[in-house]
Protein backbone atom coordinates (compact mmCIF):
# COMPACT_ATOMS: atom_id res chain seq x y z
CA UNK A 1 0.00 0.00 0.00
CA UNK A 2 1.53 3.65 -0.93
CA UNK A 3 1.54 6.10 2.13
CA UNK A 4 -0.23 9.01 2.03
CA UNK A 5 2.32 11.49 1.52
CA UNK A 6 2.26 15.09 0.21
CA UNK A 7 3.24 14.86 -3.66
CA UNK A 8 6.70 15.00 -4.60
CA UNK A 9 7.27 14.36 -8.17
CA UNK A 10 9.28 11.47 -9.27
CA UNK A 11 9.71 9.89 -5.61
CA UNK A 12 5.67 7.93 -5.32
CA UNK A 13 6.34 5.72 -8.27
CA UNK A 14 9.06 4.36 -7.25
CA UNK A 15 7.68 3.43 -3.73
CA UNK A 16 6.63 -0.31 -5.08
CA UNK A 17 10.08 -0.92 -6.87
CA UNK A 18 11.81 0.36 -3.98
CA UNK A 19 9.81 -2.36 -1.41
CA UNK A 20 10.34 -4.91 -4.29
CA UNK A 21 14.24 -4.35 -4.05
CA UNK A 22 14.86 -4.31 -0.29
CA UNK A 23 12.22 -7.19 0.17
CA UNK A 24 14.61 -9.36 -2.11
CA UNK A 25 18.08 -8.11 -0.05
CA UNK A 26 16.29 -8.19 3.25
CA UNK A 27 14.28 -11.83 2.69
CA UNK A 28 11.38 -9.66 5.02
CA UNK A 29 8.62 -7.47 3.29
CA UNK A 30 8.02 -5.89 6.86
CA UNK A 31 11.40 -4.73 7.14
CA UNK A 32 11.70 -3.44 3.61
CA UNK A 33 7.91 -1.80 4.26
CA UNK A 34 9.72 0.07 7.31
CA UNK A 35 13.16 1.10 5.41
CA UNK A 36 10.95 2.45 2.50
CA UNK A 37 9.10 4.56 5.07
CA UNK A 38 11.80 5.56 6.78
CA UNK A 39 13.70 6.44 3.15
CA UNK A 40 10.56 8.54 2.64
CA UNK A 41 10.15 10.39 5.54
CA UNK A 42 13.95 11.22 5.31
CA UNK A 43 12.90 12.60 1.95
CA UNK A 44 10.97 14.86 3.53
CA UNK A 45 12.83 15.97 5.88
CA UNK A 46 15.48 16.77 3.16
CA UNK A 47 15.18 19.47 0.38
CA UNK A 48 14.81 17.12 -2.31
CA UNK A 49 13.38 19.86 -5.36
CA UNK A 50 16.62 19.54 -6.87
CA UNK A 51 17.04 15.95 -7.16
CA UNK A 52 17.64 15.18 -10.85
CA UNK A 53 16.97 11.21 -10.70
CA UNK A 54 14.56 10.96 -7.72
CA UNK A 55 15.24 6.87 -8.20
CA UNK A 56 18.28 6.84 -7.93
CA UNK A 57 18.40 9.26 -4.85
CA UNK A 58 15.53 7.09 -2.44
CA UNK A 59 17.47 3.57 -3.74
CA UNK A 60 20.76 5.33 -2.41
CA UNK A 61 19.03 7.18 1.01
CA UNK A 62 17.32 3.50 1.40
CA UNK A 63 20.97 1.91 1.01
CA UNK A 64 22.34 4.40 3.45
CA UNK A 65 19.54 4.12 6.31
CA UNK A 66 19.93 0.29 5.77
CA UNK A 67 23.53 0.40 6.60
CA UNK A 68 23.43 2.85 9.36
CA UNK A 69 21.05 0.47 10.93
CA UNK A 70 23.31 -2.66 10.20
CA UNK A 71 26.08 -1.07 11.66
CA UNK A 72 23.57 0.31 15.03
CA UNK A 73 23.07 -3.26 15.32
CA UNK A 74 26.73 -4.91 15.65
CA UNK A 75 27.55 -1.78 17.95
CA UNK A 76 24.64 -2.97 20.10
CA UNK A 77 25.08 -6.82 19.33
CA UNK A 78 28.38 -6.05 20.79
CA UNK A 79 27.27 -4.06 23.74
CA UNK A 80 25.12 -6.64 24.97
CA UNK A 81 27.47 -9.60 24.55
CA UNK A 82 30.18 -7.10 26.66
CA UNK A 83 27.08 -6.64 29.09
CA UNK A 84 26.25 -10.63 29.12
CA UNK A 85 29.95 -11.46 29.44
CA UNK A 86 30.39 -9.28 32.57
CA UNK A 87 27.42 -9.94 34.30
CA UNK A 88 28.38 -14.06 33.93
CA UNK A 89 31.44 -12.74 35.74
CA UNK A 90 29.79 -10.92 38.81
CA UNK A 91 26.80 -12.56 38.79
CA UNK A 92 27.08 -13.92 42.33
CA UNK A 93 27.62 -10.56 43.99
CA UNK A 94 24.37 -8.98 45.12
CA UNK A 95 26.47 -5.73 45.93
CA UNK A 96 27.94 -4.96 42.56
CA UNK A 97 24.16 -5.21 41.19
CA UNK A 98 23.02 -2.84 43.20
CA UNK A 99 25.96 -0.86 42.63
CA UNK A 100 24.95 -1.22 39.15
CA UNK A 101 21.20 -0.28 39.55
CA UNK A 102 22.62 2.60 41.50
CA UNK A 103 24.07 4.14 39.16
CA UNK A 104 22.18 3.78 36.35
CA UNK A 105 19.67 5.70 38.21
CA UNK A 106 22.33 8.47 38.82
CA UNK A 107 22.43 8.58 35.59
CA UNK A 108 19.14 8.69 34.56
CA UNK A 109 18.64 11.62 36.99
CA UNK A 110 21.71 13.58 35.91
CA UNK A 111 21.01 13.36 32.51
CA UNK A 112 17.12 14.73 33.05
CA UNK A 113 18.90 17.74 34.08
CA UNK A 114 20.10 18.90 31.27
CA UNK A 115 18.43 20.68 27.99
CA UNK A 116 16.99 18.30 25.59
CA UNK A 117 19.63 18.61 22.96
CA UNK A 118 22.10 17.43 25.49
CA UNK A 119 20.02 14.36 26.14
CA UNK A 120 19.54 13.40 22.85
CA UNK A 121 23.28 13.98 21.59
CA UNK A 122 24.54 11.75 24.32
CA UNK A 123 22.02 8.66 24.03
CA UNK A 124 22.45 8.92 20.01
CA UNK A 125 26.10 9.04 20.79
CA UNK A 126 26.66 6.64 23.33
CA UNK A 127 23.79 4.51 23.16
CA UNK A 128 22.22 3.94 19.43
CA UNK A 129 26.44 4.05 18.35
CA UNK A 130 25.43 7.29 15.83
CA UNK A 131 28.51 9.46 14.91
CA UNK A 132 28.73 13.02 15.74
CA UNK A 133 27.73 14.16 12.03
CA UNK A 134 25.01 11.97 11.97
CA UNK A 135 23.91 13.70 14.95
CA UNK A 136 24.34 16.83 13.26
CA UNK A 137 22.33 16.65 10.54
CA UNK A 138 19.63 15.20 12.58
CA UNK A 139 19.38 18.13 14.79
CA UNK A 140 20.67 20.51 12.02
CA UNK A 141 23.39 21.50 13.97
CA UNK A 142 27.01 21.79 13.52
CA UNK A 143 29.60 19.10 14.34
CA UNK A 144 31.27 21.32 16.38
CA UNK A 145 27.93 22.19 18.10
CA UNK A 146 27.18 18.61 18.62
CA UNK A 147 30.24 18.11 20.09
CA UNK A 148 29.87 20.94 22.35
CA UNK A 149 26.64 19.90 23.79
CA UNK A 150 28.36 16.50 24.42
CA UNK A 151 31.34 17.83 26.59
CA UNK A 152 28.96 19.76 28.60
CA UNK A 153 26.93 16.40 29.01
CA UNK A 154 29.91 14.83 29.90
CA UNK A 155 31.27 17.11 32.43
CA UNK A 156 27.78 17.32 33.76
CA UNK A 157 27.64 13.57 34.05
CA UNK A 158 31.10 13.38 35.89
CA UNK A 159 30.17 16.42 38.59
CA UNK A 160 26.94 14.31 39.62
CA UNK A 161 28.48 10.81 39.38
CA UNK A 162 31.93 11.39 41.31
CA UNK A 163 30.56 10.83 44.39
CA UNK A 164 29.43 7.28 43.41
CA UNK A 165 32.70 5.63 43.00
CA UNK A 166 33.88 3.09 45.34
Amino acid sequence: MIPMLPRRPGFLEHYEELIGTWTRRLRNRAQAEDLAHDTFVRVLETDASAVQQPRAYLHQTARNIAVDGFRREDRRGAMESEAIDHSESSSGDPEHYMHAIQLADSIERALSELPLNCRRIFVWQKIEGLTQAEIAERLGLSKNMVEKYMIRTLRHLRDRLDGLQS
